[in-house]
């Protein structure tokens, strides 16, 4: 089979770009021709394009302009559909680079589109508004009033969104990383949404936990991903576990402003900010960690980090928003806090870091619940199965 993955980035760089990149490995493994189309804009600095087939992005104070309408993609994409000739096309994120300006050109190709971000729904990807509580508005003038989109620039991304909902039909299939990504396609009008879950990779299990208690966090440092909630919330828990320890991996906008806090609360010898590592080197460091926090703001799509924290061996704290709370189950995986709660936060660490054994029973109820769910081969039969379902739909 010929098939052609289509996505924003194709970097080593975040959950969405390594989920098409391993797709695109076992696909290969398997037989099929597999390639990949992106933009040559770079999403990490040091980050090597891996597709096979680029056109024009940007991350520019144009990148407005482009996600809008790119027409470098839209001639680049003809120009690589009539070469490579593929029985299927795979999108995923599409919406940041290479624009709806893509998608007439599916019409008469079998057309997935895999849905893990909230882009075509929200122009932010967010679905939270500043105050905290899920949107509920649909995009337009509401994304003015409640300070979500500048002025100068609600124009251009309403416009997008237009253009995707007008050329929406060329898919023949969509599916979404979760229920909750379900949930607002169908709200926002797309018929029929199939959940596939992502996969993690697999990995042993951690050794046995020992001293001192550890709390772990992996990701973007941005604001949606609640990092200062989390800081606040350890700076609570010490006082009655003073031997607590809390890494931070990741790095991101909030940096500088979240050593400062750091400093500002007094915990400087209990936290330990890393900065970005490779995915062996975060595993490794994290062995130790008694729980993984995801304290995040936003709508989170998936939840990749929980999962993989789950596949490790180790329970789970997570908002209760999202993605997020169908692969964390609370009370047996992890628990579920509501999000920007920094004294739910706090107590839910304390009460995992006081009980060593709790902290294992979780660990290991995670392991065996991601080891049944997110196995990258049966995800990848799932993915198959859909492709030749597709194509047998379309016909001749």
């Amino acid at each position: 089979m010929k098939i052609l993955l289509i996505n924003d980035y194709a970097m080593e760089g975040y959950g969405s770009e390594l989920q098409f990149l391993n797709l695109r490995d076992r696909l290969r493994q398997r037989g099929h021709d597999v390639r990949i189309f992106s933009s040559n804009a770079r999403l990490v600095q040091k980050g090597d394009i891996l597709a096979d087939y680029q056109c024009i992005g940007t991350l520019s104070r144009f990148l407005t302009l482009l996600q809008t309408a790119n027409p470098w993609a839209y001639w680049k994409l003809w120009k690589v559909l009539h070469e490579f000739r593929p029985d299927l096309v795979h999108i995923r994120d599409f919406l940041t680079q290479l624009s709806p300006l893509i998608l007439p050109l599916l019409k008469d190709i079998p057309a997935l589109h895999h849905v893990d971000i909230l882009r075509s729904v929200c122009p932010m990807n967010t679905k939270v508004l500043s105050d905290g509580s899920i949107c509920k508005f649909k995009p337009g003038i509401p994304c003015y009033r409640q300070g979500c989109i500048p002025l100068r620039s609600l124009f251009f991304q309403i416009l997008e969104l237009w253009l995707y909902r007008r050329w929406r039909c060329n898919f023949d299939r969509v599916i979404a990383v979760s229920h909750s990504v379900r949930h607002h396609l169908l709200e926002d009008g797309v018929k029929t949404v199939d959940v596939i879950w992502n996969p993690v990779s697999m990995r042993d299990a951690r050794p046995p936990l020992s001293l001192p208690p550890t709390v772990a966090f992996a990701g973007r440092l941005e604001y949606e991903k609640g990092v200062d909630e989390l800081l606040k919330a350890f700076n609570k828990v010490l006082p009655h576990i003073p031997e607590a320890r809390l890494i931070i991996a990741g790095d991101g906008k909030q940096q500088n402003y979240l050593k400062s806090l750091i400093f500002d609360l007094g915990i400087s010898s209990n936290v330990t900010m890393t900065g970005h590592l490779r995915r062996t080197e975060l595993e490794r460091l994290f062995d130790s960690a008694w729980v993984q926090v995801v304290p995040s703001l936003w709508v989170e799509a998936f939840g990749s980090v929980a999962a993989e924290a789950m596949i490790r061996g180790t329970a789970a704290i997570a908002s209760r928003i999202g993605g997020l709370a169908e692969i964390v189950q609370h009370g047996t995986t992890g628990l579920l806090v509501p999000p920007g709660d920094v004294d739910a936060l706090a107590e839910a660490i304390k009460h995992i870091l006081q009980d060593r054994e709790l902290a294992e029973q979780m660990g290991q109820a995670g392991r065996e619940y991601a080891l049944e769910n997110f196995d990258r081969e049966i995800y990848t039969d799932k993915i198959l199965q859909l492709y030749e379902s597709i194509i047998q739909e379309k016909g001749p």
